[in-house]
């Protein structure tokens, strides 16, 4: 009796994991051995850029809060500190976006809060 393989599923695999390698550099595209540790690796930068991705964002609309609130002479501390005794429930990401794009929106809430 002939040794069987089941080819087709193995070269389902192998495709699979080249696909996923296409656009990577040197042998890590088309040598399937390097291919599989480049794309696993890549996934591990992926899953954990994800959430450093998160705080990245985060840190930035701080700064960009902080930029706005410091025209009107106050810190981003003391400004999210009164914020929250105000009762004024709006998150950094809103925030963030009008200190940039509507100034005088932004206004009108550091003026309720102050």
């Amino acid at each position: 009796m002939t040794r069987a393989t089941n080819n087709p599923a193995s070269r389902a695999r192998r495709k699979k994991i080249l696909k996923q390698a296409k656009g990577y550099w040197g042998r890590g595209k088309n040598v399937f051995t390097v291919a599989v540790n480049k794309v696993e690796k890549g996934m591990q930068y992926a899953y954990r850029d994800r959430k450093v991705n998160k705080r990245t964002y985060r840190s930035l609309w701080i700064q960009r809060i902080n930029a706005g609130v410091r025209q009107y002479d106050m810190s981003y501390s003391v400004f999210m500190g009164k914020l929250i005794d105000a009762g004024i429930e709006i998150n950094r990401k809103v925030l963030a976006d009008l200190a940039m794009n509507h100034p005088e929106e932004f206004k009108a809430i550091v003026d309720s809060v102050k």
